[in-house]
């Protein structure tokens, strides 16, 4: 009787007006559903890394580290009160609507699916193991360009099987978007009472306190903090509880890797394999998880890149029972989650999806003054380590200076904007004004080497001096600015569908990090770190 009438429905809502099919769709899937690195971390006293030939640690491989993470014994968790609030699925006033999972037709053995903000056709197929040609919709399909959010995908079912396809949490409570713009790291930590507001490491030299530390990795990583306290409790108990067990003060997550202990590179190791979920679900390249008890899993075609996220970080740490238990039983992390933050969906109803329907960036320039010569030295890679797409581009002053040395040329703005950030060798401009790094289009400047403190919050023109590249921070052997985007938090790769362009060169990927193109009217200019003729760039007037 169902299959009879699910076949009659889609001949009713099917016709030419496809709002109508996308709305009688999702009406009648709703009905059904309830019976059915430049930049990664070093430390700078490992003298075998000084003759790495990469600009960037960890770009030309992922992360991997299966081998070496063994489960933390089990801890007394103390979960704070629930906080109270409504939960929500949609909200007229920024279009955003909670993801279903995708149904199947069992008559046709097709996935019905509804793409997602930010979905990609390339990236869907590899997600449900079909090529885009066996994709088909009703509206016209893409290969270049985002798929419009709501968009109606019939997709072959060639899984044998799909587990764990509930959504769980949305992707602005994965990365450090809008939601937590104005979420005060410190002050919760500090109300928390427990010992990670005591907590105090050495990092690179300098005394960091638990809520610096916190901050730190969110900001450089791009993740949401309230993720990573939240995991940190789930892991240690640090966050309401006190210290416990003194073995958890070099591994409070349960990475152990030796030269990544403490919290603070236990944090980096927890936001790089959040982001390694994240934009690998996006591009549709991470699609298995691998456990500590050898066992692996298929990712569920239809979640959201968050829930890949969370999947995948908790994978890393956990037997495949324990990774179930954390993440599906009724008391589990989303349980804590919710209590220690409130409802995420709410929040996310709150902002509208991170990639909004006709994204486009705004005009950018060539990072540094009109008529210089500089090199375009490496193509797309990662745009700040392991866990980011890949989303950067390097350039390198041609001055005849000696290599590595902090260079007299001068890094620009490439467009208004405000300083959020200028320590460490990484300066961040707002663009949207308003100040914060969370929200809208920011560019992330690394290398740079500033002639005075204190910029942050400072408007900036376009074309106002930065800084000059340098090698400072990161690994690079070479003198550079390592220049990428994000919209709302989210690290944004630099080819299609939404290419980096600066002063109308158009970024081409290549076949790996740093290859590449920059293209202009019909000129090409070829990524190459030894700076040939081929890779010159001159910034017209």
């Amino acid at each position: 009787m169902r299959k009879i009438w699910w076949k009659s429905s889609l001949v009713i809502i099917m016709g030419n007006n496809s709002f109508y099919y996308r709305l009688g769709l999702v009406m009648m899937l709703v009905s059904v559903l309830p019976a059915l690195a430049c930049n990664f971390p070093l430390r700078a006293d490992r003298p075998d890394q000084a003759n790495n030939l990469q600009h960037t640690l960890t770009a030309m491989a992922t992360v991997n580290l299966d081998d070496q993470t063994p489960v933390p014994v089990d801890g007394e968790f103390i979960y704070p009160s629930p906080i109270n609030e409504s939960p929500t699925s949609f909200s007229t006033e920024t279009g955003f609507q909670r993801p279903m999972p995708p149904q199947l037709n069992a008559e046709d053995n097709l996935f019905i699916y509804l793409a997602m903000p930010g979905d990609t056709l390339q990236a869907v197929a590899k997600r449900f193991a079909v090529d885009p040609d066996q994709i088909s919709s009703p509206d016209r399909l893409s290969d270049d360009n985002f798929l419009l959010p709501g968009q109606l995908l019939e997709i072959p079912n060639e899984l044998e099987e799909v587990r764990y396809a509930e959504i769980l949490i949305p992707d602005s409570d994965v990365v450090y978007s809008p939601t937590a713009r104005d979420f005060n790291i410190e002050e919760f930590i500090l109300e928390a009472g427990g010992y990670l507001g005591e907590h105090q490491e050495l990092v690179n030299g300098s005394h960091l306190s638990g809520s610096q530390i916190i901050t730190k990795v969110s900001l450089e990583n791009s993740i949401n903090p309230r993720l990573l306290l939240a995991l940190l409790e789930l892991r240690s108990g640090w966050v309401y509880g006190d210290l416990g067990n003194r073995d958890k003060l070099d591994s409070p997550i349960g990475f152990s890797v030796p030269d990544y202990q403490g919290l603070y590179y236990e944090m980096v190791l927890t936001a790089t394999h959040l982001g390694v979920g994240y934009y690998g679900w996006r591009t549709g390249d991470k699609i298995t998880l691998a456990f500590q008890d050898g066992e692996w899993l298929r990712i569920a075609p239809g979640i959201n890149p968050g829930t890949a996220a969370l999947q995948t970080i908790l994978s890393k740490i956990s037997t495949q029972e324990e990774w179930r238990a954390s993440l599906y039983d009724p008391h589990g992390f989303m349980s804590l989650y919710t209590s220690m933050f409130g409802d995420p969906w709410n929040r996310a109803a709150q902002i509208g999806p991170l990639i909004p329907e006709g994204l486009a960036q705004p005009d950018l320039q060539l990072p540094f003054s009109p008529g210089e010569r500089w090199s375009f030295t490496g193509g797309p890679h990662r745009s700040w380590n392991a866990g980011s797409p890949r989303g950067a581009l390097d350039f390198s002053p041609v001055t005849g200076e000696p290599p590595c040395t902090t260079s007299r040329a001068w890094v620009t703005a490439s467009a208004d904007g405000i300083i959020t950030r200028a320590s460490d060798n990484v300066l961040a401009i707002d663009l949207d004004g308003d100040g914060y790094e969370q929200t809208g289009w920011v560019l992330v400047y690394l290398h740079i080497v500033t002639e005075e403190d204190g910029l942050e919050g400072r408007y900036i023109a376009a074309d106002s001096p930065l800084g000059h590249p340098s090698c400072e921070r990161g690994n690079s052997t070479g003198t550079h600015v390592h220049i990428a985007r994000k919209f709302n938090g989210e690290w944004l790769p630099a080819g299609e569908p939404l290419p980096f362009i600066l002063s109308g060169w158009v970024s081409q990927m290549g076949e790996r990090n740093y290859q590449g193109t920059l293209e202009k009217d019909g000129r090409v200019v070829s990524a190459n770190p030894g700076g040939p003729s081929s890779s010159l760039i001159i910034r017209e007037e």
